[in-house]
């Protein structure tokens, strides 16, 4: 750390101060010695102070200023000078980076303190670098969460006014009578209830994904086997798939696979897998649900052999709102939360997932903990 000239000057008068005080507080100190032995010479004779310090009171005089005192008191004056002048010096130091952590504080962020220092005061600045690198970080997330916030206002309120002019139109029509017959107004009855149902499901998609993205949302241990879970699940979405003529079939080496987990969480997650695999998987014909153990962690693959998700869609997959197929028809359409909600899911379970996509087999893995709690 360099000092300024004013604190240059401050030192070198300190340096002089010191010295002469000390000087001054030697020679104090030999007066009073003196006046104490001339007063009280009987119970100082022949006494040897300090190898050729001797008290001469036949003479009258008391030697206290001979080569080894002066030495001694020499080396105390530089050795207290230079403590002075250390913690004088450590003092300037400490302002230097006080002054510099209020220019951080003004917004600078990106300022960085130098090195110069060794010692406590490098632990110092290497403290206030790690907590400027924490809080810069957190007023990032904070940004994130602040724009995340305004992009989930963005995209519920526009999927919610598509069905919901809908809505407000077929039934505008049916208020002012503008309808020709029975059936038209049948038609237009259903088609407000086929978008009342779609917002339904948009809002507790929603619900349920601010829900589970919180970290403390509680979850409720059971005891079960995964794979006779994973077949009842399956038996649940044989009569859809065999509506596209696909199958739905559960493999496993395994006779069974006790966990613990929240089951009524993990069954969401799994419906979600298999919808989509039914929705955008359509074009193939076999939809597999793989069971493997590997340690203590349950693997369950979910894979179809439709059409191959490309490699941009796959990095967006698990973002809330994305759809990898924008054409979709309104049948097959979805609130693109239902990744987003099963990542979240398996992530309160401590557990991760994955998706993988080439021309044979899309899947998507899933890797639990035996024992989440």
């Amino acid at each position: 750390m360099k000092l300024s000239k004013k604190e240059k000057s401050k030192m070198v008068i300190e340096a002089i101060i010191t010295a002469g005080l000390m000087f001054l507080s030697y020679y104090a100190t030999h007066m009073l010695f003196r006046r104490v032995v001339l007063a009280f010479p009987e119970s100082f004779k022949s006494i040897w102070v300090i190898g050729d310090v001797m008290i001469n009171l036949e003479a009258g005089q008391v030697f206290t200023s001979t080569p080894p005192v002066i030495i001694l008191m020499l080396i105390s004056v530089v050795l207290v000078t230079f403590w002075r002048l250390k913690r004088r010096y450590r003092q300037y130091q400490l302002n230097h980076i006080i002054s510099e952590l209020h220019y951080i504080a003004e917004g600078h962020y990106e300022h960085r303190i130098s090195h110069d220092y060794r010692g406590d005061m490098s632990k110092v600045v290497d403290s206030i670098h790690v907590l400027v690198d924490s809080t810069v970080k957190a007023m990032e997330e904070e940004r994130m969460i602040e724009q995340s916030k305004d992009e989930l206002i963005t995209n519920v309120s526009h999927d919610i006014r598509t069905p919901l002019t809908s809505i407000i139109g077929y039934l505008g029509l049916i208020e002012e009578g503008r309808y020709q017959s029975n059936e038209e107004l049948l038609k237009y009855t259903k088609t407000a209830y086929t978008k009342a149902k779609q917002m339904k499901v948009l809002v507790d998609d929603l619900f349920e994904y601010t829900r589970v993205r919180q970290k403390t949302t509680p979850l409720i241990p059971t005891s079960f086997d995964m794979i006779q879970m994973l077949e009842q699940i399956a038996a649940d979405f044989e009569l859809e798939a065999s509506k596209q003529e696909m199958e739905i079939e559960v493999v496993s080496t395994l006779t069974g696979l006790q966990m613990e987990a929240d089951t009524e969480k993990l069954v969401r997650v799994f419906n979600n897998l298999l919808s989509n695999a039914l929705k955008y998987g359509k074009d193939g014909k076999h939809i597999l649900i793989e069971v493997e153990k590997e340690k203590n962690d349950a693997i369950i693959t979910i894979k179809n052999d439709g059409k191959k998700i490309s490699p941009k869609a796959l990095t967006h997959l698990f973002d809330r709102f994305y759809r990898a197929d924008e054409s979709r028809s309104q049948e097959t359409a979805g609130t693109g939360l239902g990744l987003a909600i099963a990542q979240s899911i398996v992530e309160l379970h401590h557990g991760n997932i994955s998706a993988t996509s080439d021309k044979y087999w899309t899947r998507f893995i899933i890797r639990l903990p035996l024992n989440s709690f």
